[in-house]
């Protein structure tokens, strides 16, 4: 396996460029790269506060076509899986502007600070990628996004790998690691486990769920008597861990203490009493630093929108009534979902809270801060309102979120069909997308029990209001149980058929199965894992089928 070599430092500032090998100096700044067995660091120290037009580390890398490389996404949705080193990452290519502005398709991941060539062999990820070759392992990932999020390219032409510290709007007056890279090679266990030991971020210290939620079963038409009824059937079939409530009790998003008096009329709390009574945790959904056009939040807190540089206020996608961004550090934001989570974990009793949307927070630079300074924070104070009880996050960029979240998502929303129709799939790397949720799953894997406990979203085994096809219910039902640690279904399980027990059972028992390995075949994966002492080989193919 080849090494990264060569290191050289490109720091950009008032529009000139400086070079550094080893150590430099100047009026402005001194800067060092610290070269280490299997760290590599670039440390700037400013003589006065600075901002710095861009910070990389350029490096030679080869590779061969046999090579494979996976580069983690932005976010929690963003399709993460292996590439070939001479594929095409696309971003918002051949989407009308008009459309991209009218739906704020640019809002959900990087295409606004990170560009997209559109050309054979121009990759790139963040916080940490990985180049493969059969079973041997070489991971370069960052160790810390506190002074920034790392974008970390591969441009396959020229051999060339960059790390890049996004420091826009980032004001910088002490010594700082710019760059904190572990470059480890290995078998993939060996690399991983390595990676966040270096990290020092312990094992989680929670246990895998199982469980409901209600979202792909009555999206936001939820109310007492449906949640319920699917807590019943749940119950009666066995049970659970957990029973979430997802979107539609609130009025509006943002107004989470406003609970839509028609659909609950006794409140919320009545269900969360019958969700311990069930023996099962309560869980919630919110999307803390986002509200919606239509909320009160948004017609009588103006103060409370983050805006941009004219005065408009951010949107964070095309959700709802169209989805905009809190300003995180307004310190009546803060105290209000201070209330939030304590009104819902410590008055109306629930002991999981998942958090959606959080990607918005650090949608824009501020505060003398980057997107990824933003997040970290932004993280750290969601861990220090939910307290001792459980997070799963979702929408997130994932680096900020080890070691804070209990749970994670790791993937795209799954759909109800396969991968929904070919406008759809023409737009962004974050929509709806049965198939992409898996290749997330897949390829993600190694974060499961190591930075939090994976959420590959919901597997889907009904009949009714559904167009995935059997197999393709199989699939997700397998992958979820043998990847992830968080089992959700969003079905009336009362009415499951004695073939979707069948797969359920059949699913459940990969929970104990070892992926041994995983490579992209064209359009297939071929898994290879451990189940006892038995090795078994299949193929997800690219319509959804399992072939042994």
């Amino acid at each position: 396996m080849n090494l990264p070599a060569n290191f050289i430092a490109e720091i950009c500032t008032g529009g000139k460029t400086y070079k550094v090998v080893d150590n430099y100096s100047c009026e402005l700044f001194s800067a060092k790269i610290i070269k280490k067995k299997e760290r590599v660091t670039l440390e700037i120290e400013p003589v006065n506060e600075m901002i710095f037009d861009s910070i990389c580390l350029k490096a030679s890398l080869v590779t061969d076509y046999e090579d494979r490389i996976f580069l983690n996404g932005y976010q929690s949705w963003t399709d993460s899986r292996e590439f070939r080193t001479d594929e095409k990452m696309r971003g918002l290519h051949g989407i009308p502007r008009s459309q991209v502005s009218k739906y704020n398709f640019d809002k959900y991941g990087d295409y606004n600070f990170v560009r997209y060539s559109n050309r054979a062999g121009e990759l790139h990820g963040f916080s940490y990628c990985y180049v493969r070759k059969d079973r041997d392992f070489l991971l370069i990932g960052s160790l810390s996004e506190r002074n920034g999020f790392t974008v970390i390219s591969y441009i396959s032409p020229i051999e060339e790998l960059i790390l890049r510290l996004d420091c826009e709007g980032a004001v910088y007056k002490d010594r700082f690691s710019a760059l904190d890279i572990a470059i480890l090679t290995g078998s993939e266990d060996e690399v991983f486990d390595r990676y966040f030991e270096l990290m020092q971020i312990p094992v989680p210290d929670v246990l895998p769920l199982s469980g409901y939620t209600s979202w792909y079963r009555h999206y936001q038409d939820i109310a007492e008597y449906n949640l319920l009824h699917d807590l019943k059937a749940l119950r009666e079939t066995g049970g659970a861990d957990i029973f979430q409530i997802d979107d539609g009790y609130q009025t509006a998003v943002g107004d989470w203490l406003s609970v839509n008096r028609r659909k609950f009329p006794d409140g919320i709390e009545p269900i969360a009493e019958e969700i311990h009574g069930a023996d099962m945790l309560a869980g919630i959904w919110l999307a803390p630093f986002v509200c919606e056009r239509e909320s009160d939040i948004f017609r009588t807190k103006d103060k409370w929108l983050l805006k941009d540089k004219y005065g408009d206020p951010v949107p964070a996608g095309c959700n709802w009534s169209g989805a905009y961004v809190l300003d995180f550090y307004n310190s009546e934001v803060r105290d209000y979902l201070r209330r939030v989570f304590d009104t819902v974990l410590n008055e109306w009793g629930f002991d999981l809270v998942k958090l959606d949307f959080l990607y918005a927070v650090c949608e824009i630079p501020q505060q003398g801060r980057s997107r990824g300074q933003i997040m970290c924070e932004a993280m750290d104070f969601l861990r220090e309102c939910v307290g001792e009880k459980l997070i799963l996050a979702c929408g997130v960029p994932l680096a900020p979120a080890f070691g804070v979240a209990d749970y994670c998502r790791i993937g795209c929303d799954v759909g109800l069909d396969w991968n929904d129709n070919r406008i759809m799939q023409m737009t962004h790397r974050e929509r709806v997308s049965t198939k992409n949720s898996l290749m997330n799953t897949i390829f993600r894997r190694q974060l499961n029990g190591r930075a939090f406990l994976n959420d590959p979203d919901v597997y889907l085994l009904r009949d009714e209001d559904i167009s995935l096809a059997h197999c393709q219910k199989q699939a997700l039902a397998f992958i979820n149980h043998l990847c992830g640690s968080v089992y959700f279904t969003s079905d009336d399980v009362g009415t499951y058929s004695p073939r979707a027990k069948k797969v359920l059972s059949t699913a459940r028992k990969l929970k104990n199965a070892k992926v041994i390995s995983a490579e992209l075949i064209g359009s297939s994966v071929e898994l290879t894992i451990k189940l006892g002492e038995k090795l078994r080989t299949f193929r997800l193919l690219k319509d959804g089928r399992l072939s042994d």
